[in-house]
């Protein structure tokens, strides 16, 4: 696929006076000359306490909060969003950029795996992007180097909000995985129910990804969805790598009983790269369910 189909899919974002601003870092440097006043430093961490501080302003902030150590989830990453505000999905869709976790300064981690779940899209200035809207939990999957001394979480984070201009944020966290009892068990819980259930083609009950392929002319992909009656039903795609920027796919109806069919058109692939044979991840969202099916495109 050429460079220009990859292009058009790339992060934009309008500061002030029509400036356009399309990679996240001069966006960052861009909203501080402006005189933003986006962070608010955050403290240190605590042993014993089951969440961090918020670090963030009045449109978003951002915070750690500890499960307990019966639970496969030992911690989440709690993100609070002023109404009107939304913020990006792992993939953003037609715009903006997905946010970016570093961990790196962490005492006594071995990983942590950040869980999605199911957005939802959003219009933007005439783009479909994909994310959340409201306040939310990202569940955090802990392994720790040794389970003889607690975890030390720190973790900065980067990311952008948008209402009607973009904004980049910056929040850092910190605290101790202790292993007590958490308050915020059922709040961890919850969020995980959202996490899509992964799934295989043709594979579920009501929600099920009945088929996936190309069109005759190779240029589009065609996905059918089986969901409940009077369910809306939405789609998103992605393809192996970060690399690769799938358009968002768009409803085209329904061929049969009980199916809803998407189309996304095959462009946004990596230079060189070749869509026969790859695999891609579909998430279909139908009211509170949500299941991920990954799956080669022939």
């Amino acid at each position: 696929m050429n460079s220009v189909a990859h292009e058009k899919f790339r992060p934009t974002f309008v500061l002030t006076g029509g400036i356009v601003i399309t990679r996240f870092e001069r966006l960052r440097r861009s909203a501080a000359a402006c005189g933003l006043a986006l962070f608010v430093q955050a403290g240190e961490a605590q042993a014993g306490e089951p969440a961090s501080r918020w670090d963030g302003d009045a449109r978003s902030a951002m915070r750690l909060i500890a499960g307990s150590s019966a639970g496969p989830i030992g911690a989440g990453l709690e993100i609070r969003l002023k109404p009107g505000w939304h913020t990006y999905w792992r993939n953003p869709g037609d715009a903006g950029v997905p946010p970016r976790f570093d961990f790196a300064d962490s005492r006594n981690l071995e990983s942590a795996t950040v869980l999605w779940p199911a957005p939802r899209r959003i219009q933007e200035q005439g783009l479909t992007v994909i994310g959340y809207t409201s306040d939310f939990i990202l569940p955090l999957v802990v392994v720790p180097q040794s389970r003889a001394v607690p975890v030390t979480l720190r973790l900065k984070l980067e990311y952008a909000v948008c209402e009607k201009l973009c904004v980049p944020a910056e929040a850092r966290a910190e605290l101790v995985l202790a292993g007590a009892p958490s308050r915020y068990d059922a709040a961890l819980v919850e969020a995980q129910s959202r996490v899509p259930r992964k799934r295989a083609i043709d594979q579920g009950g009501a929600l099920a990804i009945r088929a996936l392929r190309r069109d005759p002319s190779h240029a589009s992909a065609i996905v059918d969805v089986a969901a409940p009656l009077e369910t809306n039903v939405d789609l998103f795609a992605e393809g192996p790598t970060a690399e690769w920027a799938l358009p968002v796919p768009v409803h085209s109806g329904s061929p049969a009983a009980g199916l809803q069919r998407f189309v996304f058109d095959l462009e946004g692939a990596p230079p060189g790269a070749s869509y026969a044979g790859t695999p891609i991840t579909l998430t279909a969202v139908a009211g509170s369910e949500a299941i991920e099916v990954t799956a080669p495109l022939e």
